[in-house]
C-alpha cells in the first residue's frame, strides 16, 4: 500500500474530517496535501473560516505528513499563524516533516484560500507530534 492509500484510509476512520469534506489530494514521505470545500458549518460569525478550523485543517495535514514516515503520532503541542481572514470557495493545507525522530517529529504547514482561480496563503502552522508506535 502506497502513502496516499495509508493517509486515505486514516482520514476514512475520523468522522470529523468526513463531516466537513476533508479529503486527501496527495501524499509522499514526509509530504501531504489536504483540501476542504467552504462550507458555512466551518464559519464564525463575520462568515470566515474559523480559527479553530484553520487550527484543525493544519493540526490534521501536519500529523498524515507525519504518519508517512513515523507511523501513528499524536500531537502535543502545535502553534497557529492566522495571516489573513480565511475566505474563499475550498481551503488546501500543505504540510512537511522538517525534522523526523524516534520519539517525537516537528513538521510545518501553510494553508492556503483558493477563490476564483486564485490562491492566497492565509496561515501557517507548526507541530510537534508525539510517535505513538513504532515506524512504518
Amino acid at each position: 500500500m502506497g502513502f496516499i492509500d495509508t493517509v486515505r484510509g486514516i482520514n476514512e476512520t475520523a468522522a470529523f474530517n468526513r463531516y466537513f469534506g476533508i479529503e486527501v489530494v496527495s501524499a509522499e514521505s514526509g509530504r501531504v496535501e489536504i483540501a476542504m470545500p467552504w462550507r458555512p458549518e466551518a464559519g464564525q460569525y463575520s462568515g470566515f473560516l474559523h480559527a479553530g478550523m484553520v487550527g484543525a485543517l493544519i493540526d490534521t495535514a501536519c500529523g498524515f505528513a507525519a504518519v508517512t514516515q513515523c507511523g501513528r503520532v499524536l500531537a502535543s503541542h502545535y502553534s497557529v499563524n492566522c495571516l489573513r481572514p480565511a475566505v474563499g470557495e475550498r481551503f488546501v493545507a500543505r504540510a512537511r516533516v522538517v525534522k523526523p525522530g524516534k520519539t517525537q517529529v516537528f513538521t510545518a504547514c501553510e494553508l492556503y484560500a483558493q477563490a476564483k482561480g486564485e490562491e492566497t496563503l492565509v496561515a501557517t502552522g507548526e507541530t510537534l507530534l508525539m510517535v505513538v508506535e513504532g515506524r512504518a
